[in-house]
């Protein structure tokens, strides 16, 4: 799944536009290093996302296309 479609998916970011904006100012990095919005993620792989001065790490626990709004949470876990 591209970057940008998980970060809405899960619920980290709100809409995919202000996740695909935030990939291309190099605010998201992947695994350490800085991602764009179509870079595939799999579980095991660690997002770090910075808004302004505040960082939000978490580690993706699972994949999935479409998840309810109580179940997102389950997709990763804060580091």
């Amino acid at each position: 799944m591209r970057l940008d479609k998980y970060l809405k998916v899960s619920r980290l970011i709100k809409r995919r536009t202000i996740a695909n904006e935030a990939c291309d100012a190099g605010r998201v990095s992947l695994n350490g290093k800085t991602a764009k919005a179509g870079t595939e993620v799999r579980p095991g792989d660690i997002i770090e996302i910075s808004f302004g001065d505040k960082t939000v790490k978490a580690e993706i626990l699972k994949v999935v296309e479409t998840v309810k709004k109580d179940e997102a949470s389950e997709m990763f876990r804060y580091l």
